[in-house]
């Protein structure tokens, strides 16, 4: 029986950020190397075990491991992805018996840098993982090298597998993310409001996307389409 442990600490993974809209062609030899490891991992031919995704931080990491995940479980294998910026939601014992999930996502490496008992817990569940034959995909800030993990053997470990860099959007291919990504809410989203929105808020595509995920409730709230006179008056009085 297939597990379905999709699950990112407290919520659901979000059931948009999948390959398919992960709208990006700096990025298409990225998505499509994820997706034939994990073609790999469904055939057990992949070898290593193991991808280290990097890059830096607002460039669509997250999505693409929830991709990953989404993916996985497309093809009938049991998936979890673990976000370390939810450290202090979790303790190390959350790692125990991960190694019998097919793939293990896990986010934001770097965040555990100088914490030696995560370090340690990390390098011994790769060890479990690698013994169990199942598979791993971490992201990080950084490249292995540069990367402050201060247990050797951690660093060596995340080095051994495949590597990737996620490049950052342009501008032009932020706002045609956003339009793509309106367009699945069933929003329309001209050109002109989305370059408002990338010219009013961070240029960070995670909050760009939260910022449309409240503009999509107001507008349902108050029956109204998104224009800019309606983002004006929406972000005077709420913070996104």
């Amino acid at each position: 029986m297939k597990q379905n442990t999709q699950l990112s600490l407290s919520v659901q993974l979000p059931d948009d950020e999948t390959f398919q809209s992960f709208l990006s062609q700096e990025n298409h030899a990225v998505v499509i190397r994820l997706q034939q490891f994990i073609d790999l991992v469904a055939k057990r031919e992949s070898e290593p075990s193991a991808l280290y995704l990097f890059g830096k931080q607002g460039v669509g990491k997250s999505h693409l491991l929830h991709a990953c995940c989404s993916y996985a479980d497309s093809l009938g294998l049991s998936s979890l992805c673990l976000s370390f910026a939810e450290l202090e939601q979790f303790s190390v014992e959350m790692l125990d018996g991960l190694e019998s999930i097919d793939v293990i996502c896990l986010d934001d490496i770097h965040l555990i840098a100088g914490n030696s008992i995560f370090e340690s817990a990390v390098f011994d569940l790769f060890n479990r993982i690698t013994e169990q034959g199942k598979y791993l995909v971490i992201s990080g800030d950084q490249n292995v090298s540069n990367l402050t993990i201060e247990l050797p053997d951690l660093k060596s470990r995340l080095s051994w597998g495949l590597t990737e860099k996620v490049l950052p959007l342009n501008d032009d291919g932020k706002i045609s993310a956003l339009q793509f990504r309106a367009q699945q809410r069933g929003l329309f989203l001209s050109y002109d409001v989305a370059k408002f929105l990338l010219t009013r808020l961070s240029r960070e595509m995670s909050y760009l996307i939260n910022a449309l995920d409240e503009l999509d409730k107001a507008s349902i709230r108050e029956q109204r389409k998104i224009t800019i006179p309606f983002i004006k008056e929406i972000f005077q009085n709420l913070s996104v």
